[in-house]
């Protein structure tokens, strides 16, 4: 982006000059004829350069510096000032201003106080920037790992949207780290302390995703007992997560958008309205404006949902940050089981960058633990799985053991309950129990505690 200059004089012959000089320069100028505009134009991440005239009719050049400075005490403000105006401009530095110019002044002069100005103003703003991001990811809550220029991007967005009351749209292909971006962005907003509630609309039968969302009274239907809270009832005050929204039914997107551009919520069997204080994130892995163009997907929905728009680069565009995720998934795996981490060799690396990663952060994550749980990897074949040095464990025992560490791990995570584990692992509710009788597992041992 080319730097910036806001240039402001009541006299239109010196600003068209001295804005024609600066454009040359290649600067990106502003030209305005009075400090009310100019002011309405600022706020505290603006990331150029103010010139102003202190002599002008209305709001003069120190009052312009003392308001433009109450939005960013930080602003590189140059003032320009008329003979017998240097006590004035004295005053003008005591309150802030960057530098001043008396007129007649030279245009190598000027261009040399802008340059250094707009240098000032950058380091400023890319310091605040990096001080956001140590915070956000030193503070409590996820962390988006990464320093290549789309993952800073990344967490710049999310940092400047992750307040807003607008619904978000995450974009992203299959396994990029979706819900990773969802619960970053509810861990670091205002909404931290309340509720995180995820949905895949994928996961649920059609039949079920309605009163699962919407919640129901006795009574609403066939087997309706108890009343139940619905989802969206659940997320209030907090955040939505609606994972591949694109598999929601046609039926029930009419319903979501009323939720959404309502704020109200009616739970199955009952007429009356609760009203709604959250914040929906969804997320799909496909095109959701061609869909619509398909008549796949609503048209209103997708413009309501895709007010914030967040885009997760896949992981072979980013291959520079494999390296770090890799040795963090190692370092993870290898706390949660209790055991040493392996050493990665650099041949290993090398094959690590090599690959395409179809299944992106996800692929990674699951080679990292498998490496820790059965042993020392090699080099990445065209089965996408890595080829393992001679053990002293057989095969058989090996995918014993392994199997037993997912299902402890799954069983951990979801304290105990089968249906988020079934869900998770892709088994059948009977071979799911098979399992965990062969591996002598009771699921009451991950139960939280009352």
């Amino acid at each position: 982006m080319k730097p910036q200059v806001i240039f402001i004089d009541d006299e239109k012959s010196i600003r068209d000059a001295l804005g024609q000089t600066l454009a040359l320069e290649d600067y990106e100028v502003h030209l305005y004829s009075g400090a009310k505009p100019a002011l309405e134009a600022l706020d505290n991440q603006y990331p150029g350069v103010i010139i102003s005239d202190i002599n002008m009719p209305g709001i003069n050049g120190l009052e312009f510096l003392k308001r433009a400075l109450a939005i960013d005490p930080e602003l590189s403000v140059i003032l320009l000032t008329g003979h017998g105006d240097i006590s004035m401009a004295v005053e003008a530095m005591r309150l802030g201003a960057y530098d001043f110019l008396e007129k007649p002044f030279s245009t190598d002069n000027l261009l040399d106080v802008v340059k250094r100005a707009s240098d000032k103003r950058e380091l400023i703003l890319e310091n605040r920037e990096l001080r956001r991001e140590l915070e956000a990811q030193s503070g409590p809550g996820q962390r988006i790992l990464g320093n290549t220029p789309q993952i800073k991007q990344l967490r710049r967005i999310l940092s400047h949207i992750k307040d807003t009351p607008a619904d978000v749209m995450i974009h992203g292909e299959t396994g990029t780290g979706k819900e990773l971006v969802a619960r970053f962005l509810h861990d670091h907003s205002v909404r931290q302390h309340q509720p995180f509630v995820p949905i895949n609309c994928g996961a649920i039968p059609e039949t079920m995703i309605e009163s699962e969302l919407f919640g129901y009274e006795p009574g609403a239907f066939t087997g309706a007992q108890k009343k139940r809270v619905g989802k969206i009832t659940h997320a209030n005050g907090g955040t939505l997560f609606l994972d591949e929204i694109e598999s929601m039914p046609m039926s029930l997107q009419v319903k979501l958008l009323r939720v959404l551009e309502e704020r109200r919520v009616e739970p199955l069997g009952t007429n009356k309205a609760i009203d709604l204080d959250l914040r929906i994130v969804a997320a799909t892995k496909t095109d959701l404006q061609q869909l619509s163009e398909r008549g796949l997907f609503r048209h209103d929905l997708y413009y309501r949902l895709n007010v914030v728009s967040v885009h997760i680069p896949p992981l072979r565009e980013r291959k520079d940050d494999i390296p770090m995720l890799f040795q963090n998934f190692i370092r993870t795996t290898a706390t949660r089981y209790g055991i040493e981490p392996p050493q990665v060799g650099l041949e290993q690396l090398q094959s690590l960058l090599a690959h395409d990663w179809p299944g992106n952060v996800r692929e990674l994550r699951n080679l990292a633990e498998r490496m820790v749980l059965m042993g020392d990897i090699s080099s990445l074949n065209e089965t996408n799985t890595f080829d393992d040095s001679p053990q002293t464990a057989s095969l058989a025992e090996r995918i014993h053991q392994f199997e037993y560490t997912l299902l402890i791990d799954a069983l951990k995570r979801h304290h105990g309950r089968l249906k988020e584990v079934q869900s998770e692992l892709g088994l059948a509710r009977k071979t799911l129990y098979d399992k965990m009788k062969k591996h002598n597992i009771d699921k009451d041992d991950f139960k939280l505690s009352s």
